[in-house]
């Protein structure tokens, strides 16, 4: 490896919701000597220290192992969530894609792989208490995003196997938001019209209350420290990340003033399947599926052993998130960049 104050870090998927903020935040590190950011369009954007390759990892002639080449590390956090009526288009992006950049990372010797898993690749799990990284991750298979997060976690079983040298660590996040991120997020789960002013506490009178409906998320930037103390820590495997307090529509009933009104799941479901099935809706009611039996996650390894902690409650997160969900927030990248809808 390289001297501390050289370190190379290669980032892919280097301009979305996660990306933006790793690489900010690798960039500003005196430790760090150059982040090599990979993505399909090169952003306008230029931190310091850091370089930009355009690379579509969906493809099967994309071949990254030279651009890995005397990296002390690649962070892995390419991922695509459409188009969701379109499954095998994802699975290649994502998993196939998935598998290159780690069978390039070992082909190139570098010595540590951190891939960005997710809280969806748990199986269904409780959520009057938190599980740690034991759980089992086979996640929900009717959702095409678990499906992949969980295939992904069974590539990494084996291939942590076959290269015992190399670090491999998993980061299995909550739901990840920050303001720069609304834009995205929106057009993502909610779809390219859906009006960001929606998000106004006056405009919702009450909040659907559906059973199952608790969830844990984060913010962004800590989930950015994180990817940096992996790189620069001595560890391996999985890692939880998530903040206090978990989720609900208690939570949200007391943020945005609205009262929480009991919703049977079917009735729910129901909606955004007719929804989703119309192409209304992007986000597909598998998904809803998985959410409703994700577990709750305990912190307490990536506490000790990384020394991590967030500095945001999820409360703040989301206050964060919907201001920029109303001000149509963005990022100067072509996935992040912002717009008002409505």
């Amino acid at each position: 490896m390289s001297s501390a104050a050289a370190r190379r870090i290669v980032v892919t998927g280097a301009t979305g919701n996660v990306g933006t903020s790793v690489v900010r935040l690798l960039s500003a590190d005196p430790e760090v000597g150059s982040v090599v950011g990979l993505a399909r369009r090169i952003p306008d954007w230029s931190p310091p220290k850091t370089e930009w390759v355009a690379v579509d990892l969906a493809s099967e002639e994309a071949d990254p192992r030279a651009l890995f080449e005397g990296a002390d590390a690649v962070i892995h956090l390419a991922w695509a969530f459409q188009p969701t009526h379109d499954p095998a288009r994802t699975w290649r992006t994502n998993v196939l894609g998935g598998i290159r950049v780690f069978e390039a990372a070992a082909a190139a010797r570098v010595p540590a792989l951190v891939h960005a898993s997710s809280v969806g690749a748990y199986s269904p799990g409780p959520k009057d208490h938190a599980v740690d990284e034991s759980w089992p991750t086979h996640g929900w298979p009717d959702a095409a995003y678990c499906r992949e997060k969980a295939y992904l976690e069974r590539t990494l079983d084996s291939f942590d196997r076959a290269h015992p040298r190399m670090r491999v660590v998993r980061m299995r996040p909550a739901f990840l938001f920050k303001r720069e991120s609304a834009s995205e997020q929106r057009r993502i789960f909610g779809g390219r019209f859906l009006p960001g002013p929606l998000a106004r506490p006056e405009l919702l009178p009450f909040l659907p209350d559906i059973p199952g409906l608790r969830v844990q998320a984060l913010h962004t930037d800590d989930a950015a420290t994180a990817y940096q103390l992996a790189v620069k820590s001595d560890v391996r495997g999985a890692f939880n990340l998530a903040a206090e307090p978990a989720v609900d529509a208690a939570l949200l009933g007391q943020m945005l003033g609205a009262r929480p009104v009991r919703l049977p799941r079917p009735a729910a479901r129901s909606a955004i399947a007719a929804a989703w099935g119309l192409h209304l809706l992007p986000a597909s009611p598998h998904l809803f599926d998985a959410v409703l039996r994700l577990p709750l996650m305990d912190c307490t390894r990536a506490r000790t052993e990384l020394g991590w902690r967030p500095e945001r409650t999820a409360t703040e997160v989301l206050e964060e998130f919907l201001k920029g969900l109303q001000h149509g927030a963005g990022a100067p990248t072509e996935p992040m960049r912002g717009r008002k809808v409505g």
